[in-house]
């Protein structure tokens, strides 16, 4: 009987033993150091994905990795700032096209026509963003939206430097010997956007990303604070544009063309249901966003060759099917796909601690009066 108490009690300590050692690996409390580690190791994963897929999915991921970056921009612009942006869209092809015109004239290593499309983004984010700084809500949604329809009619009007509608041609970078295309495609998509998340994590946590939060919280109290919010919201617009031509340099690289029709109104506004499904403000959720930016298609298409649905039907069913999933989750879940995995992993945490709080509790027995 002694023995089966013993027994019981070590296998109630058990999960108090296993959260105490949860408790004690800690990561560090330096910024770099700890976005540093957590990027190694989400992109250790990664690594082993790509392994164990197929050429098309790897193109897809990607994709995915593409669109997380230019979400990420945009969270820190509109989460972060406070900044509603409806062309972001825009962005990319500035990029895009910066990236396709400088590898055309140019025979250098990839990383520098990228930096390039990086650099000519942000510029235009800071043109775009020194009027936009005086501008709030639907006003500021307004210019931009005007940027993301009156740019790729400029490409069409200037068709001797961008082509027109065909628009220009990429050559795919070189994989090493022994390396699948898509696969390098790949490996070269996820650098760059972890690269990308941890700078904008540590810009989040450095005194700038400090000042965004105050501008978009108090104007006037960050005003007081020394804060100037005019050059606030314009360096966070330059940020955010920078992550948006980065992306756009990166997908000319995936689909090698360069086109308008590549960059309608519609990307832009996925953008912002994309953010807004992941988690505004949040750099994790950026990847939720991206992955149903890519296969929410997949899935409308495989739904309605199941279902049988005419082609007009079909077309439209991903813009439907998106629509639907932005519904639910702003109802079911308004901080996004993470805050809702986060409030899901805090209701767990709690639960654990409380059972160890009990486990740790000695039972109080009736009291014997002594005989």
């Amino acid at each position: 009987m002694s023995s089966a108490r013993a027994s019981g009690s070590r296998f109630r300590e058990t999960p108090g033993n296993a959260w105490r050692l949860a408790r004690r690996v800690r990561l560090p409390e330096q910024p770099l150091a700890r976005n540093l580690i957590l990027a190694v190791g989400g992109g250790f994963l990664l690594y082993l994905l790509t392994l164990h897929i197929d050429a098309y999915d790897n193109y897809q991921l990607a994709q995915v990795a593409v669109y997380a970056m230019v979400i990420a921009g945009l969270s820190v612009l509109t989460g972060t700032n406070g900044q509603i942006s409806l062309g972001h869209g825009a962005f990319m092809l500035v990029g895009a096209y910066s990236m396709a015109i400088f590898t055309e004239h140019f025979n250098l290593p990839l990383a520098i026509p990228l930096i390039v499309a990086t650099a000519v983004s942000a510029l235009a984010g800071a043109v775009i963003g020194l009027p936009a700084a005086r501008l709030r809500g639907p006003y500021l949604a307004g210019v931009t939206l005007a940027l993301a329809l009156a740019l790729p009619d400029l490409t069409v009007q200037y068709s001797n430097v961008f082509g027109g509608d065909q628009g220009l041609v990429l050559n795919p970078p070189t994989p090493p010997p022994n390396v699948d295309p898509e696969r390098w495609l790949a490996w070269i998509c996820l650098l760059g956007t972890l690269i990308v998340m941890v700078v904008l994590a540590n810009l989040l946590r450095s005194q700038f990303g400090r000042s965004m939060r105050a501008v978009r919280d108090d104007e006037i109290a960050a005003s007081l604070c020394g804060i100037r919010p005019a050059r606030t919201r314009v360096l966070a617009f330059t940020v955010s544009a920078a992550c948006a031509g980065l992306g756009g340099a990166y997908l000319a690289l995936i689909t090698g063309v360069v086109n308008p029709g590549g960059f309608p109104l519609f990307l832009s506004i996925s953008l912002l249901a994309g953010m807004v499904l992941g988690g505004t403000g949040t750099l994790t959720g950026a990847w939720w966003g991206g992955v149903l930016l890519v296969y929410l298609p997949q899935w409308s298409t495989s739904a309605s060759g199941h279902l049988g649905l005419s082609s007009g039907v079909s077309a439209n069913l991903a813009n439907i099917l998106f629509g639907v999933v932005l519904i639910a989750v702003t109802m079911l879940a308004p901080s996004g796909l993470q805050g809702w995995l986060h409030s899901l992993y805090r209701f767990f945490a709690d639960s654990l601690t409380r059972r160890r709080h009990d486990d740790l509790t000695p039972a109080v027995g009736p009291e014997r009066s002594p005989t």
